[in-house]
């Protein structure tokens, strides 16, 4: 699959496909820090590629994270959605096990909701200033 800066093309389509994706802790527990937002980056980049998609900019907050991922048309949102939270909160548990006292008694990192959003005419640079604009822990 080739890349421009915009513009995709696969095999047999040309696509500009971008989701706005939010996932919160359960319980919005403010548990994160920059250094758990660094791994999560390295981990969600890893899974994306894993699915054909790029992770094109990452962020979040103590209790929130948002991607903006590129992805092809032959991707199901909802699969990488499930792909993203689990491998994360899965390598998270194994490299911080401080992060368990959160988990309470559903061992679950995130909530079971998610919010996924297209770009609906707004420009991609727009999502990811708003996306760069958020209150990261240090």
């Amino acid at each position: 699959m080739e890349s421009d800066d915009e513009i995709r093309k696969g095999r047999h389509c040309v696509f500009d496909l971008h989701a706005h994706l939010v996932f919160v802790t359960k319980y919005r527990h403010p548990v994160f820090t920059g250094e758990h937002l660094d791994r999560f980056e390295t981990i969600m980049r890893d899974v994306c590629e894993s699915f054909g998609c790029r992770l094109e900019e990452f962020n979040g907050e103590t209790d929130h994270v948002h991607l903006l991922v590129s992805f092809p048309p032959t991707v199901q949102l909802s699969h990488l959605v499930n792909s993203l939270k689990g491998v994360s909160s899965r390598y998270m548990r194994r490299d911080y096990p401080e992060l368990a006292q959160h988990y309470w008694k559903a061992k679950r990192l995130w909530s079971g909701s998610y919010y996924a959003g297209t770009n609906d005419g707004t420009p991609p640079e727009t999502l990811k200033q708003y996306i760069q604009n958020q209150n990261q822990p240090q």
